[in-house]
């Protein structure tokens, strides 16, 4: 099945290629599928609503079916912040450095118990004919004082999954796609896949 990204965040796409290969996704950019360069803008107030609201206008755009990924990490101390901002944390031109810098001082004062939270990804395919299938993943963790590692991007650096010692950053591709809330949505719509033999 060949799918449209709805993103032109190639760390999202090269993560969800890799994740997809072994049960018959290909993912193609926008500019493989002859498509202009398109940033949907994220109006939502959920992961759910910003990742259908950037599959279904990727999908209409293309006429081609089309998957979105939206995500984030929600900070238990800060509320659930930054949540659907996380990559604009910091500001709408912010990079990951700026967007970590203002997380390690939001979280200044709180100690490591409290400094729990959780990564989501939320999946939608949305199908030309107005179907559209969407399934959640979450990792839950903890988040550092300074980052360590140089791998992944977003939060990667200050976030050390549940039950494991390394932070996102520090781990292997592989490593990361096993266990991460992005290969966890995945999984989830691998199953609604099957289960609806789409």
């Amino acid at each position: 099945m060949r799918m449209i990204a709805a993103t032109q965040n190639i760390h999202k796409i090269r993560e969800m290629e890799a994740i997809t290969a072994d049960f018959g996704i290909k993912i193609v950019t926008q500019a493989e599928a002859g498509l202009p360069p398109t940033d949907v803008e994220e109006t939502g107030s959920t992961f759910e609503e910003n990742s259908a609201l950037k599959a279904r206008t990727i999908c209409h755009l293309s006429g081609l079916p089309a998957i979105a990924d939206d995500s984030g990490l929600a900070v238990d101390a800060l509320g659930g912040a930054p949540g659907v901002y996380s990559a604009r944390y910091a500001g709408p031109e912010a990079d990951d450095q700026a967007n970590n810098a203002k997380l390690i001082a939001a979280l200044a004062d709180v100690p490591k118990a409290g400094r729990t939270g959780r990564y989501v990804s939320v999946i939608t395919l949305a199908y030309p004919d107005g179907r559209l299938l969407t399934a959640r993943g979450e990792c839950t963790g903890t988040l550092l004082t300074a980052p360590r590692g140089t791998g992944g991007f977003g939060y990667d650096p200050l976030f050390v999954p549940d039950g494991t010692t390394l932070t996102f950053a520090e781990m292997s591709a592989e490593q990361k796609n096993r266990i991460s809330h992005r290969a966890r949505a995945l999984a989830g719509l691998r199953e609604i896949l099957e289960e609806n033999e789409v």
